[in-house]
C-alpha cells in the first residue's frame, strides 16, 4: 500500500510563514523524515503549488485555501488535513498509522 500525502503551497511565502521554509522545501523534508521512517515503497508525497493546480482535486483544494484562507504548506492525507502552516511530523505519522502504514523495523529493534 502506498499512501499520497499531497503538499499544497506556492512559490511565494504566506505573510504568516515568513520564517518558515517554503511549501517546496517542507515537502522535500517530508519526503525524506517520512521515508526513513516508513520507507520509500509505502509513502509518496505530491508537491501542487495551488496557484497553478493540474487536477480538478487540487483545483477544489486550491479553492478552499483561498476562500477558507488556510496556512500554506498545507498536507493533505486522503481528503484530510493534517497540516496547516508549519506541519508536526507526530499529526502526520499519527494518521499514517491510523490508515495501517507500519513503521519499517530499525537496526537496533533487529538485533
Amino acid at each position: 500500500m502506498t499512501v499520497d500525502i499531497k503538499v499544497f503551497g506556492t512559490e511565494q511565502l504566506c505573510a504568516s510563514c515568513v520564517n518558515l521554509p517554503s511549501a517546496k522545501e517542507t515537502a522535500e523534508w517530508l519526503e525524506a523524515a517520512l521515508s526513513r521512517k516508513y520507507g520509500s515503497d509505502s509513502i509518496r508525497i505530491v508537491y501542487s503549488d495551488f496557484q497553478q493546480p493540474q487536477t480538478d482535486d487540487d483545483k477544489s483544494w486550491a479553492n478552499r485555501i483561498i476562500e477558507e484562507d488556510l496556512w500554506y504548506p498545507l498536507v493533505v492525507i486522503s481528503g484530510e488535513i493534517v497540516g496547516e502552516g508549519n506541519p508536526k511530523l507526530k499529526d502526520i505519522y499519527e494518521k499514517l498509522e491510523s490508515m495501517g502504514v507500519q513503521p519499517i523495523a530499525s537496526t537496533a529493534d533487529a538485533e
